[in-house]
């Protein structure tokens, strides 16, 4: 008996407009190809376009986060502007992002790293086979808990206030969930181990003290996967360095933003990347990138992170759900995906390449 799935779409700003229809494409032509199972789409504007054209008062529809919140999934293009700013100067689009992080508790962001073959390596020596790890990143509390302020005297603005947040509940339940994830894969290219990478800075932030103490205490639970320590700035050297040691890295909310986006420039850049925001009931898939308005509008952007993050939803699907035929299609979107890349005949600019957004996605959806 075939199955249904709900699934939000959420173009958004910029470029997110032009990759979301690819991976839809894509992923209807999964739907298609494998029985057993159906994707229902209904889509929303939402972003800093929608604020403009409804008075600059909402970033979408008020029946939007309900839908969402009735779906099986969501997929998210990108959002923000640079002249999109809200009257206390922060940029438009958090109502949308934050939005769906908090209000769904969606507290696991995880993002693959991933070199395919055909992309190069800005590392020396290093090619398709050496880079291959998961970033699992606080997403609900840390630095971009909604805990801020500005002191303005005299109509200046002098002094600026944001408070990190670290919880024991927000700690644990994203520790365990990098466990499971590291239980669940083959281990470090390097030496085939099973390894879950705490990074933080407890050498100087109570914050990350806690984070660390929580994760000793839930690994007294996985025995089977090794213990692995570094501190963010020594990270980040080491990364580059020796990339197919790490497995699975753990780490809070801001550390993981930006170890993500060096792990995505050392697999071929931010167009090439998916990301997850997990929770316990519901989950948003969106490539890594920005509404990257420089190119907006001329059908070059890279849709593969897009691509890629769908394929991360069907798996998630079927894991949830108890469905294997999610993961057969999900399984036919990395294998087109990978003979694309490993031919580059089809590939946009970021790649060497000069295809068209739509080039690419039509490729790869003929490819499923």
């Amino acid at each position: 008996m075939s199955r249904k799935y709900k699934i939000v779409v959420l173009p958004g700003d910029g470029v997110g407009k032009e990759v979301m229809p690819e991976a839809v494409k894509v992923l209807k032509a999964a739907e298609d190809s494998v029985s057993g199972f159906s994707l229902d789409f209904q889509q929303f504007d939402c972003g800093a376009e929608y604020w403009r054209k409804h008075g600059k008062k909402a970033e979408w529809p008020p029946e939007t986060f309900e839908t969402c919140k009735n779906a099986d999934a969501m997929l998210l293009g990108a959002v923000g502007l640079p002249s999109a700013l809200r009257a206390d100067g922060i940029p438009v689009g958090g109502d949308v992002v934050f939005g769906l992080r908090f209000g769904l508790d969606l507290y696991a962001n995880v993002r693959p790293a991933k070199l395919y073959e055909g992309v190069p390596c800005p590392i020396s020596g290093k090619k398709a086979g050496d880079v291959d790890f998961v970033v699992v990143r606080e997403n609900t509390e840390g630095m971009y808990a909604p805990i801020h302020g500005m002191l303005n005297r005299g109509e200046m603005d002098e002094l600026a206030v944001d408070v990190r947040v670290i919880t024991e509940k927000g700690a644990e339940r994203v520790v365990k969930y990098a466990f499971e994830l590291c239980k669940q894969r083959k281990g470090a290219l390097s030496d085939g181990k099973r390894r879950l990478t705490c990074v933080d800075k407890s050498n100087v932030l109570q914050g990350c003290v806690l984070f660390r103490s929580i994760y000793d205490k839930v690994a007294e639970n996985y025995r089977a996967v090794e213990k692995d320590y570094a501190y963010i700035d020594a990270f980040m050297q080491w990364i580059i360095r020796k990339p197919e040691f790490y497995d699975v890295v753990v780490t809070t909310n801001m550390f993981g933003d930006i170890i993500s986006e060096l792990a995505a420039a050392i697999t071929g850049g931010v167009g090439l990347a998916p990301a997850g925001n997990i929770g316990d009931k519901h989950a948003m898939f969106e490539p890594i990138h920005g509404s990257a308005p420089r190119i907006a509008g001329k059908n070059k952007a890279n849709p593969i992170g897009a691509i890629l993050a769908g394929k991360m939803m069907l798996e998630w699907i079927s894991k949830t759900r108890n469905d294997k035929v999610p993961q057969k299609a999900a399984q036919k979107i990395e294998k087109a995906v990978k003979k694309v890349l490993k031919e580059r005949k089809t590939i946009t600019y970021d790649l060497g390449g000069d295809s068209s957004t739509e080039n690419v996605g039509n490729t790869i959806a003929k490819l499923v």
